[in-house]
């Protein structure tokens, strides 16, 4: 087989010599476009950043409008979302081990189809209108990606770009609107435009109305949309008893929750609320444990929400719940954890990947599954109020927009969050996954908790803004939190992931006028060097 030759002159003379081969300049390449793709992750907590998520693709959009062809655009783009996965998720290390790079590999494929889009739109000298679909099609993109990996076998939505802004007032009256889905959109859009202002020479201008009319759909968020009406206060205790590691770590953690809880004693209370897993053994299966809990209920006066993990009485299997425990002994309410943790909570298609049970810490054993949300209703404390009603979610369920939002829907009056991040408790996770709490605030228009055992541990009104510090990791302590409550409907609830469906309009639109040709670069399209022959 004869390959590509590079014509030298020597001595007037054609020398056809084998022409050097590219193979170094391929990797490198995509070793650039990894950094890339994780350049984004340090808008996230903890860097927080915030501000940087309107730059961080921008890099990552230039390289791929260079790309000589359509294979390359994919590669840049596949190369950029394993780097942003890998840098996302950095901290499964200790679990997942040399799984994790498969793993991100095959998540990095969702934005390979990107890459071709990006090249498509903005690649060469685009025509005004293409500079003007771009704007919307690549956010829209972006957004088809991140629906995508919610799957919860994917891993589920973690790492949304939207998330990275959860403490900017104007992103959070956006997620009321549209979830996190439409700041996410923004935040891309935003990105693209300066893309067209850096690179596209004669295209400025488009870049120019893509930043103002981004800045003022944020503006617009920011002044018109009102926070929600407030209408009466909750008070909640939350109990973090810290890191208790060892064999008799768990009864060690256990009393001194208990001892926690018993010290709000007196602080008329709503609400008291306990971490995930932070109770070893089914307490409808064991008088003794649910008489001790009941027992902490009276000292404190208000109900606890505890968490189980273990074998329930009389089901078959391992379950994640929530229960409520009143002064009279168990309430009977109880929700099943359905949104479990792939490898973590249960290993996916375990015939054939078992085997990593044993190269990190994935779960020897399937945790069972939830059927159904719960809304849990407790007793009114004065006569003729009306009762509270609760929403549980279990770890990272909070990361779902849609699971807040169907318990909004059903009456709940309070989300809360129980969680335990002990496993990687000297990592970026706890302050990502408390961050979220404040999104889905804002989404529901609801007040949410978020407590852990060993930390992060935080709460957030029903406009997303946090009330009191934090319990970092580093606490063993119970606070009380007085939240506000709201009854406003915000348009997310009404309308639900409606930014999604326009994404999905909008790349449809595109690639239909794509193929009728109606898109057009009006300038010379990227593309490498021709090759020399022996006439040229």
């Amino acid at each position: 087989m004869r390959g590509p030759f590079v014509i030298r002159r020597r001595g007037g003379r054609a020398d056809r010599s084998p022409a050097p081969r590219r193979a170094g300049h391929g990797a490198a390449r995509s070793l650039l476009a990894a950094c890339c793709g994780a350049l984004p992750v340090l808008a996230f907590p903890a860097p927080g950043l915030w501000w940087w998520a309107y730059l961080a693709l921008v890099p990552w959009l230039l390289l791929i409008r260079t790309a000589p062809g359509a294979r390359r655009a994919g590669l840049d783009g596949w190369s950029g979302g394993l780097g942003f996965m890998l840098a996302m998720h950095h901290w499964l290390l200790p679990s997942l081990h040399v799984f994790l790079l498969p793993l991100a590999a095959l998540l990095g494929l969702l934005w390979l189809p990107w890459g071709w889009l990006v090249r498509g739109l903005l690649g060469g000298t685009p025509s005004p209108l293409r500079a003007g679909a771009a704007l919307l099609a690549v956010p829209s993109g972006w957004l088809l990606i991140e629906l995508a990996r919610s799957w919860e076998g994917l891993g589920g939505p973690w790492g949304l770009l939207g998330a990275s802004q959860w403490q900017v007032p104007a992103a959070l009256r956006l997620a009321s609107v549209g979830g996190v889905w439409l700041v996410s959109f923004l935040v891309v859009a935003v990105n693209t435009a300066v893309a067209l202002l850096v690179a596209a020479s004669g295209r400025r201008s488009v870049g120019a109305v893509g930043l103002v009319a981004c800045a003022l759909v944020a503006g617009t968020a920011a002044w018109g949309v009102p926070a929600p009406r407030e209408s009466g206060s909750v008070r909640v205790g939350l109990v973090q008893p810290g890191v208790f590691d060892g064999p008799g770590g768990p009864g060690a953690r256990l009393a001194r929750a208990e001892a926690l809880t018993r010290s709000l004693a007196g602080q008329r209370l709503d609400l008291v609320v306990w971490g995930e897993s932070g109770v070893g053994a089914d307490p409808t299966g064991d008088p003794a444990l649910a008489a001790r809990l009941a027992a902490l209920s009276r000292a404190v006066g208000a109900p606890l929400l505890v968490n189980v993990d273990a074998r329930a009485a009389g089901r078959p299997g391992i379950y994640k719940s929530a229960v409520l425990v009143g002064p009279a002994g168990l309430t009977g309410q109880r929700y099943d954890k359905m949104r479990l943790v792939p490898f973590g909570e249960y290993v996916p298609a375990r015939p054939l990947l078992g085997w990593v049970t044993s190269a990190g810490r994935a779960a020897k054993e399937d945790r069972r599954r939830g059927t159904e949300p719960v809304v849990m209703t407790l007793p009114a404390r004065a006569a003729g109020a009306s009762p509270l009603r609760v929403g549980p979610l279990i770890c990272f369920e909070s990361a779902f927009p849609d699971m807040s939002r169907r318990l909004a829907r059903d009456g709940a009056d309070l989300l809360v969050v129980q969680s335990s991040t002990s496993t990687f408790q000297d990592s970026w996770a706890p302050a990502q996954h408390a961050s979220l709490a404040a999104l889905r605030a804002a989404e529901t228009g609801r007040p949410v908790v978020h407590a852990t055992l060993t930390g992060i541990s935080a709460a957030y009104g029903p406009d997303g803004r946090r009330i009191g510090p934090v319990l970092g990791t580093d606490a063993s302590a119970a606070v009380v939190r007085e939240l506000p409550l709201s009854g406003t409907t915000t348009a997310y609830v009404r309308w639900g992931d409606w930014p999604l469906y326009g994404a999905l309009a909008v790349v449809g639109a595109v690639c239909a006028a794509e193929g009728a040709g109606a898109l057009r670069t009006t300038g010379p399209a990227l593309r490498g060097r021709r090759a020399r022959t022996a006439r040229g």
